[in-house]
């Protein structure tokens, strides 16, 4: 599995990530299996978060062998620091470690949340306070609005900032690129979201990937194609969504990936002209 260094630190992620909602109402059998092949495909990234159903108490007991071989990134969605702080504990606990590598700020969607993130006791106060005590090693955020985003990134220097860099959204959505602009800037490591996303559910639609939102590629070609786009962009790692398929699709890609060549990057800008984004300028909440 290629890695790639996390921002200016001395670490190196896996470029494809293991997102939690993999295990998500999963046999406890069956998520150690998942996490085991994981680790046998050379991914050291996990992603996870209390708002993925039960996927830290599944997650905990599958990675504490390899837990100390592994880079374990957490998030909340709480924007206090009070009711952070107990997310966190309770977080420690189901993931069975008494340490995250990486900590973010959840699903950053508007202004507000971003008021309230930087007020002095906000989030991100206690994010502060983790780190000085060694609970934590690295601050981050995940969003979704490209605003939102970007106002954080001026306001604090982030670790790393979780984002969607899909070839619809940044060509058809018209966004991810000033995040990656903003970031390189900063030395911050840009995490990619929704990187095999293809496009909204519709209403009558038969969501056979049922774990997803979003409907994701549904073929390993689509993958290949969505993954190379992601990871020709300055990105560090991208997490795949919740189907074991689709985890295998990313890491194949990774394990064949080259970066894409002008003539494909013209093809893929000509493709989004008819693509529906899941993310743009003006939709951003899920």
């Amino acid at each position: 599995m290629i890695k790639r260094q996390y921002g200016s630190h001395d670490v190196e992620l896996s470029v494809v990530g293991f997102g939690g909602i993999l295990v998500t109402d999963e046999s406890g059998d069956e998520a150690q299996r998942r996490v085991s092949r994981a680790i046998d495909r050379g991914v050291n990234y996990f992603d996870v978060a209390p708002s993925y159903g039960n996927a830290q108490d599944m997650l905990g007991p599958a990675l504490e062998p390899y837990r100390s071989d592994v880079f374990l990134a957490c998030k909340t969605n709480v924007r206090d620091a009070e009711g952070a702080e107990k997310e966190f504990s309770e977080s420690l606990q189901k993931l069975r470690t008494g340490h995250i590598d990486l900590y973010q700020l959840h699903g950053i969607q508007t202004e507000e949340e971003v008021d309230a993130i930087l007020a002095p006791n906000g989030a991100l106060s206690l994010f502060q306070r983790l780190r000085e005590r060694g609970d934590i090693s690295y601050i981050g955020f995940s969003a979704h609005n490209e605003d939102a985003a970007l106002r954080l990134l001026e306001a604090y220097p982030f670790d790393s900032v979780l984002f969607p860099i899909n070839w619809a959204t940044w060509h058809a959505g018209g966004i991810g690129q000033r995040i990656v602009e903003a970031a390189g800037k900063q030395g911050t490591a840009v995490l990619a979201l929704k990187a095999l996303a293809k496009r909204r559910w519709q209403e009558d639609e038969d969501q056979v990937w049922n774990k997803a939102w979003y409907r994701p590629v549904d073929s390993y070609e689509e993958a290949e194609r969505a993954f190379r786009f992601t990871l020709s962009r300055p990105v560090v790692a991208a997490v795949s969504p919740g189907h074991m398929e689709h985890f295998e699709w990313a890491c194949d890609a990774a394990d064949r990936f080259t970066p894409l060549t002008p003539e494909e990057e013209a093809e893929i800008e000509e493709a989004a002209k008819s693509a529906d984004p899941i993310f743009s300028r003006t939709v951003t909440a899920i």
